[in-house]
């Protein structure tokens, strides 16, 4: 018997993504949207991890995790996942991806939008929720709806797995019967039609045919298709178990194909029995067989995943059988994912089926158990981080691009402009330091994994964020703060020229002027940092974003209370803090003066006040009027000093040395003063009558 196997085998890309995701993620508060994919024994391996799987999104609890898997969901579950705090871990097929844009992007034009396919399959219904449900689904060339196309214009995408050979003819009907525009997008998935391909030239060469896959997979019932158009022998396997050699043993030529949701494993367990049953009995080696498999994944490769089963066990650990291996392997007990080895406990489960990984696959072949736990749960760390999750790593180095670091397996690089929001010159200064990033790009291959990460996008968010809350802060604070509130703030810091005070988190100014009535040097001299006080709201200019308070307006005057504190004829002491040539201001108390003029200084006469008094000398003196709601005290030194001695006139010298006196012009007599007079304080500050009267004292003589 000659076997022959399709190259385009095992998972395609997007399940193969999607697979690994529920395989790696961890299992707690996490569903899946649907089958993950249409393998059952693939699926029981999903729910073995513990994670549920739903039918509709309303079965998913808020704020837990939900996988979308490779068919990609409707507009509005990610809406509602989104309004219900649900994290998507999206593993949507990158061409499924691409059909939904297009689907969306006439969604608000005049185009009727035809999707070839299935319009039960999960694909399709996740592709007419991206236009609003109103996309006509065509799954045969004789579809009566085509007719309706005649007058319209036409967008025409189709299901990624649909018969190729189907979509041409509906193409070509569409093409026939529409008078208007037909726009064309050929969606199916290439590796889908290298499938088909496959699946028609192998049927037509051999004599029978084996179809493995998912008993409700559609790109497995198109293969099933197309062999049965070709070859009169087919055989359908949902699984490998199903196969029955006596099924094939008296074919000479057996294909095998397989669907897209089929495990490369399910077909070399086929491959396996045909080789160990005795009567089929094939022409090639089954080593060569395998070698024509899709990528060459039948040969150990570093970093493979592959099911052994235990043969035996040891002190030195456990022997494993691989497929197509004729000898035993040792899983060393280091390498075993358990807490304590025990080779009895191993031995009783010989038979049984483990997953190890090939750390090694040069001679001897090194396997490892530990090691797929480690990446599993870097994988589900991986598939968070993609998903939107912020990861951190330490910088361990630079170059002239950015920044390097390393997380697990992958390596993490920062370009420079990714680092911060603004322009980064010494790269050097941020090895060592932990950064905060965000994955811009995960590239996975064999030989490289890398995160191509960003700090300065978490920093952005942040910085919004903020920004954000300050502003609704600040428009619900002036909504609620008028000019003359009191208020009650906390003093942040001082300057030179005042306070600034946190009034219900907003910083407010209250200017050194308005501090106090009789004025500081320093804002520390009437308010103390990090202390509360009552503020009156002086002006509001909400468009700067400035509010001006005043602490003072809330204080009593000095003046205000010099009527209960001071009488006229009071003897008072103060200090001389200025000095006038008509008098002396004397401070009595802090912001309240009062005048000494030159006249009250002393019972002599005197030309300036400096001759007798100097600034900062303390005296006592008597008021004499006291007027508050001018703001005015006058005082006298004099009316507290002792009259002086009455002095005798000496005669004139010529008087005296018997001299004739000089004759002289009558001098007018003074207008008598009553004894203790004194000169009035006028607005002027000068003493003595005002001009005005003297102007009219001139008249009336």
């Amino acid at each position: 018997m000659q076997v022959k196997v399709a190259k385009s085998g095992g998972f395609c890309r997007g399940v193969q993504h999607a697979v690994d995701t529920a395989m790696s993620v961890p299992p707690e508060n996490t569903y899946i949207l649907g089958e993950l994919i249409h393998n059952p024994q693939v699926v029981e391996e999903v729910a073995g991890r513990g994670i549920v799987t739903v039918q509709d999104v309303s079965d998913v609890p808020d704020n837990a995790t939900l996988i979308l898997r490779s068919h990609g969901v409707g507009m509005a579950v990610y809406e509602e996942c989104a309004r219900r705090n649900i994290r998507v871990i999206d593993c949507t097929c990158s061409f499924v991806k691409r059909i939904q844009k297009i689907v969306h992007s006439f969604t608000d034009m005049d185009k009727v939008i035809v999707i070839t396919g299935d319009a039960a399959h999960p694909e399709v219904i996740g592709l007419n929720g991206w236009c609003g449900g109103r996309a006509l689904v065509i799954d045969s060339p004789d579809s009566p709806a085509i007719s309706a196309l005649k007058d319209k214009n036409v967008a025409v995408v189709s299901q990624t797995t649909f018969s190729e050979e189907k979509f041409n003819k509906i193409i070509e009907n569409i093409e026939k019967v529409c008078k208007k525009t037909v726009e064309i997008f050929k969606t199916i998935c290439y590796t889908t039609k290298e499938r088909q391909r496959e699946a028609a030239s192998l049927s037509e060469e051999c004599d029978a045919m084996i179809v493995l896959g998912g008993a409700n997979s559609s790109n497995t019932q198109k293969l099933y298709e197309i062999c049965t158009a070709h070859c009169a022998n087919v055989i359908r396997l949902a699984r490998a178990d199903d196969f029955r050699p006596d099924k094939i043993k008296n074919f000479k030529n057996v294909g095998i194909v397989s669907g897209a949701s089929t495990p490369l494993a399910q077909t070399q367990e086929v491959l396996f029995k045909m080789d160990n049953n005795t009567e089929v009995k094939a022409t090639n080696e089954m080593e060569e067989v395998v070698a024509q498999m899709d990528n060459g994944q039948s040969k150990l490769k570093r970093g493979q995943l592959v099911t052994a089963i235990i043969s035996s066990a040891s002190d030195e650990g456990v022997a494993v059988l691989l497929p197509f291996f004729k000898k035993e392997i040792l899983l060393e007990k280091d390498e075993i994912d358990c807490e304590e080895y025990k080779a009895e406990d191993y031995a009783a489960k010989v038979g049984e089926e483990i997953e190890v990984m090939v750390v090694s696959a040069a001679n001897p072949v090194k396997l490892s158990q530990k090691v797929i736990k480690q990446l599993k749960e870097e994988e589900g760390k991986i598939a968070a981080i993609e998903a939107g999750e912020e990861f951190d790593v330490v910088c361990s180095g630079f170059n002239k691009g950015g920044l390097t670091a390393s997380m697990g397996t992958y390596s993490v690089f920062v370009p420079a402009k990714e680092i911060r929001m603004g322009y980064v010159k010494e790269l050097d200064k941020y090895v060592g330091k932990k950064l905060r990033l965000k994955a811009l790009e995960i590239k996975k291959s064999d030989r490289k994994k890398e995160i191509i990460a960003s700090q300065r996008v978490i920093l952005e968010e942040e910085k919004a964020a903020r920004d954000a809350a300050k502003a609704e802060k600040e428009a619900e604070f002036f909504a609620n703060i008028h000019v003359g509130d009191v208020v009650e703030g906390k003093v942040e810091r001082v300057t030179n020229f005042g306070a600034f005070v946190s009034v219900n988190g907003f910083d407010c100014l209250a200017h050194i002027s308005d501090l106090s009535w009789s004025g500081v040097k320093n804002v520390t001299d009437v308010l103390e940092i990090g202390k509360k006080y009552e503020f009156k709201v002086l002006k509001i200019d909400e468009e700067n974003k400035k509010v001006s308070i005043g602490y003072k307006q809330l204080q009593p005057q000095p003046w205000d209370l010099v009527a209960e504190k001071y009488a006229e004829g009071d003897i008072v002491h103060g200090k001389v803090v200025r000095i006038v040539p008509f008098g002396a201001f004397v401070e009595i108390e802090n912001g309240v003066d009062g005048l000494v003029h030159v006249s009250q200084i002393s019972h002599e006469w005197l030309e300036n006040p400096t001759s007798v008094l100097t600034i900062g000398e303390e005296i006592d003196a008597k008021i004499l009027v006291l007027d508050p709601a001018n703001k005015k005290m006058t005082l006298s030194i004099k009316a507290l000093l002792p009259e002086p001695e009455v002095t005798k006139i000496r005669p004139r010298r010529e008087e005296e040395k018997g001299d004739k006196p000089r004759n002289k012009k009558p001098r007018q007599p003074r207008e008598n003063r009553e004894e203790g007079e004194f000169r009035e304080w006028t607005e002027g500050g000068l003493g003595g009558a005002s001009i005005a009267e003297m102007l009219q004292n001139k008249n009336e003589n």
